[in-house]
């Protein structure tokens, strides 16, 4: 019987992955048409700069449920359009617009004489087989049409998620496949590629309006859940506003572990948590994380944000305060007299650890 259990499970989860895609390949074709209309407003001069500010606020303010159309989100769209408006991969799309360019016009001009933009349904290309946090890493970090395109395949073929793409990047597997004219499918074993997750992307379900799942499994996720409860259960000061809370610089999107509002400090304060060894370098990263709130997140009235760094390999736990260079000595003993006390959370750290091991 726990066969035949296990069988509708299947059953199940290849449903949801057929919804998942379905509803990726719509969003994708939203992004699409909405950069090629933007576009459009912007070659003919009827748009400007300004324009795309005043449209991310009326999206905004009208209807505040939908993610992804702020200012950069938008510019995005467009980036994405002109990237492959003139591929080949969306040839059948221009081939098809242009056998039904005359239907296609008389109904329109038949519901809205006015209306100026026609639709390019882009859900039957490879366009559509891969997330939108995929095609932004293509796009943002290949530079020739050859890359893009080897890199599309390649995700497509192997399943890969958003991380391992970019680790095949980085690995320069396209460069070295042209000039060393090795086997892909070597190269491609070289990472390995995770099967699962491909169209999980946070922009579906913002797109949908609903919740990322997590894997309570997951030892990070689990532990930053905890240590969110242990930061509430400090005092009244903490002011939780997300877990995985997404910042945007430039073409990337970064997420900090967790993020809560000082009532009296009057700031942000991040919490990022590692579960390795102390490293320079996540004090780096969450610098880093302080200057992306500070200028896209934090309001004119508030004070700097702050960082809590906590490490915990086998051995021991390391926490560490990323505080803003521009804070007076005054403020810099003012902000550690209200942040918790760095024995405290090591301890907590160590009784996390202990218990989720």
């Amino acid at each position: 019987m726990n066969n035949q259990f296990s069988e509708i499970i299947q059953l199940i989860k290849q449903s949801r992955n057929r919804a998942i895609k379905a509803v990726n390949a719509e969003l994708i074709d939203l992004y699409w048409n909405v950069g090629a209309y933007i576009n459009k407003k912007l070659s003919v001069s009827q748009w400007g700069d300004k324009t795309i500010d005043e449209l991310a606020m009326f999206i905004e303010q009208n209807n505040p449920e939908l993610k992804g159309f702020e200012r950069r989100g938008l510019y995005r769209m467009v980036q994405f359009y002109e990237t492959y408006s003139q591929s080949q991969i969306v040839s059948s799309v221009r081939s098809q617009l242009q056998d039904t360019d005359n239907q296609v016009n008389q109904i329109v001009a038949a519901v809205r004489p006015q209306f100026e933009f026609q639709y390019q349904d882009i859900r039957n290309t490879i366009l559509v087989q891969l997330s939108w946090t995929h095609h932004r890493t293509i796009f943002s970090r290949c530079k020739t049409e050859e890359e893009r395109e080897f890199y599309l395949n390649l995700s497509i073929k192997e399943n890969y998620s958003v991380r391992e793409l970019e680790r095949q990047i980085s690995a320069s597997i396209f460069e070295r496949t042209m000039i060393g004219n090795t086997k892909l499918s070597t190269l491609a074993r070289e990472i390995g590629s995770d099967l699962s997750n491909t169209f999980k992307d946070s922009y579906v379900f913002d797109f949908l309006n609903l919740p990322e799942p997590h894997n309570e499994n997951d030892l990070q996720k689990a532990l930053i859940k905890q240590m969110k409860d242990f930061i509430l259960e400090l005092g009244k000061d903490f002011l939780f506003i997300g877990e995985e809370y997404k910042i945007q610089v430039g073409n990337s999107d970064f997420y900090i572990d967790l993020l809560f509002y000082h009532r009296c400090l009057q700031c942000l304060v991040a919490f990022e948590l590692k579960t390795d060894k102390f490293k320079p370098e996540h004090l780096g990263q969450l610098n880093f994380y302080l200057e992306a709130l500070d200028r896209d997140v934090k309001k004119q009235n508030e004070n700097p944000s702050i960082g809590v760094l906590l490490c915990k390999d086998k051995d021991n736990e390391v926490v560490e305060y990323a505080l803003s260079r521009s804070l007076s000595p005054t403020m810099v003993a003012e902000y550690k007299t209200q942040l918790p006390d760095k024995k405290l959370l090591q301890q907590k750290l160590h009784e996390l650890f202990e218990n989720t091991n």
